[in-house]
């Protein structure tokens, strides 16, 4: 028998330098990854990293796993081709606010209705920094940027709130500055059967000079040791999303991190795969029972 040795955090990064600027939040992301990796004891061969466009979207070049660098917006339906492919890889979308939530939005729902088996991680730093900052889908009423110097008049989505009405049956909040709760959080949507969506909150110092990580020191709390344990109570999970851009309005209000819901369900796979044993090709088979349990109308 072959022996398997103790995989580190460190044997999940590559010998590429990340570029991001000092002090981003990414940095820590990418150590909850490798982390949470090692202690799932998950081999690199066996990890795939889909990214699209921006700053995070750098993720999977400093990780030892194979990994897609795609078109802007796109990661999810191409993890969701490479999971399809091959069911026994372990799939992660590395990605932003502006990526996933804005031009690359219109998959979301569906990769979360279908309950594909893949876990996506956003970066959320509410600002587009790889293009020299531009508000994004969440930056907060008032935010300046580039483009906006006025301040943004946008309304911010909610991700947490979007990503339960879609159907995801793991959606969580973590923070980069918590490295812990950041890995534990990864870990457990890793760990989990269906869609996972986890929101990391990863400030942005070098263009966001609002939401930082001074910002956050005192503002996160925790759900999950507060007491929400119905994990599968959908609407206790919508009540408690809707407090999470309470903050951009209320100083004294805080910010929600931990697990909101979580479910098993049936995946996209395991409906697939009854599918094709149901209707396997069989010289036996009676039409007419085809007709019936298809619905299929005679010609």
């Amino acid at each position: 028998m072959e022996q398997q040795l103790e995989l580190q955090p460190a044997d999940y990064r590559s010998d590429i330098e990340p570029t991001w600027c000092p002090g981003c939040g990414d940095f820590g992301v990418i150590s909850a990854i490798t982390k949470a990796l090692s202690e799932l004891k998950i081999r690199p061969e066996n990890v795939v990293s889909v990214s699209g466009i921006g700053c995070s979207s750098r993720a999977p070049l400093f990780l030892k796993n194979y990994s897609m660098h795609v078109l802007h917006g796109r990661a999810i339906p191409t993890a969701i081709g490479v999971k399809i492919a091959n069911p026994d890889l372990t799939v992660l979308v590395e990605a932003g606010d502006g990526d996933l939530f804005s031009i690359g939005s219109g998959h979301n729902p569906h990769a979360a209705r279908r309950n594909i088996d893949i876990t996506v991680l956003c970066m959320d730093n509410q600002v587009y920094g790889l293009t020299k900052n531009q508000i994004s889908p969440t930056s907060r009423e008032g935010l300046y940027g580039s483009l906006t110097p006025y301040g943004s008049i946008d309304k911010p989505i909610n991700p947490i709130s979007y990503m339960l009405t879609f159907g995801a049956t793991f959606v969580a909040q973590t923070y980069a500055g918590n490295l812990k709760h950041m890995s534990d959080i990864i870990k457990k949507a890793i760990s989990h059967r269906g869609f996972s969506f986890v929101n990391i909150i990863s400030p942005c110092p070098t263009y966001n000079k609002v939401d930082t990580f001074k910002y956050y020191k005192d503002k996160t709390i925790d759900i999950n040791e507060q007491g929400h344990n119905e994990l599968d109570n959908l609407q206790k999970a919508l009540e408690l999303a809707m407090k999470d851009l309470e903050h951009y309005y209320n100083e004294s209000a805080k910010v929600p991190i931990g697990i909101f819901y979580q479910k098993e369900e049936p995946t996209y796979q395991d409906r697939v795969k009854e599918v094709k044993t149901k209707y396997k090709a069989s010289k036996d088979i009676n039409p007419q029972v085809f007709i019936d349990e298809c619905k299929v109308l005679p010609v």
